[in-house]
């Protein structure tokens, strides 16, 4: 009879993982469900072929409107509010009903500048609205 210590066999310890994935299995659904997902909106631009020739001025009157670099209007070389663009397209829009409006930016200008004189212009009654850029 020994007295003193006896020998224990140790036991391998085991981690049971299953309730851990359980949780981020739950984690992920709940992510994904609650996730939204943003469709940021655009204006959609039909840029016609590269051509060499200018545009053909024959077929409609039109009226040009140039975005300076400081995001100041310009029509026939006279500066404009924004909101005066309606106006102008408006007056030429009763002489001709064919017209094309042409807004010529300036590589700075901001887009916003842009966006304000198409509206104007297509609140006028005026769908054929182009946008040219002006050279540095």
């Amino acid at each position: 009879m020994a007295l003193g210590r006896r020998k224990i066999a140790e036991e391998p310890a085991d981690i049971d993982m299953t309730p851990m994935l359980d949780v981020v299995f739950i984690l992920l659904i709940f992510f994904v469900v609650t996730a939204t997902f943003v469709r940021e909106s655009g204006i959609d631009v039909d840029r016609p072929p590269l051509s060499e020739e200018p545009p053909n001025q024959q077929q409609a009157a039109t009226l040009t409107f140039r975005i300076a670099g400081d995001n100041s209007v310009w029509l026939a070389d006279r500066r404009i509010d924004v909101r005066a663009v309606r106006a102008n397209v408006e007056r030429a829009h009763a002489e001709d009903l064919s017209l094309r409006v042409i807004i010529e930016a300036h590589p700075r200008a901001r887009t916003e500048t842009f966006v304000l004189v198409s509206d104007q212009a297509r609140e006028a009654g005026v769908e054929n609205i182009a946008l040219t850029t002006q050279q540095r």
